[in-house]
């Protein structure tokens, strides 16, 4: 259930403004398509097969910028601002603390990947 950002009383689902205190509520949508996602992807994928996984990097930062750039949240559209080269050095750290480690290092690497894609993710306006 969403809450009223000014006064943080309960919102209705399609409610298009705040019953108690007028607020107007925006609507946080994804435009994307069943299609364009699935291209995408596809896209996506043969790179990493074709470059025996050597340009992955590439790959996600082409994922990340058509998935968050379909994202609208509070109405500003979101887009991605990273890119293959500036993840490529720690994809490379975290392939070597993944060998050191024997494999146990893997379960940090999902989590720095979320930070590293949040912190190159910014709203437009």
């Amino acid at each position: 259930m969403a809450f009223c950002k000014k006064c943080g009383s309960p919102l209705d689902e399609s409610a298009g403004f705040c019953n108690n205190c007028g607020t107007p509520v925006k609507a946080s949508t994804w435009d994307g398509t069943v299609l364009d996602t699935f291209v995408n992807s596809l896209i996506a994928s043969l790179i990493i097969t074709f470059t025996c996984g050597i340009a992955a990097p590439w790959a996600i930062c082409y994922m990340m910028k058509f998935i968050i750039g379909h994202f609208v949240v509070d109405g500003k559209r979101l887009r991605f601002e990273g890119n293959g080269a500036q993840l490529f050095g720690n994809w490379i750290k975290w392939f070597l603390l993944m060998v050191v480690t024997c494999g146990i290092y893997s379960f940090w690497v999902a989590p720095r990947l979320y930070q590293w894609v949040a912190s190159h993710t910014h709203s437009e306006g």
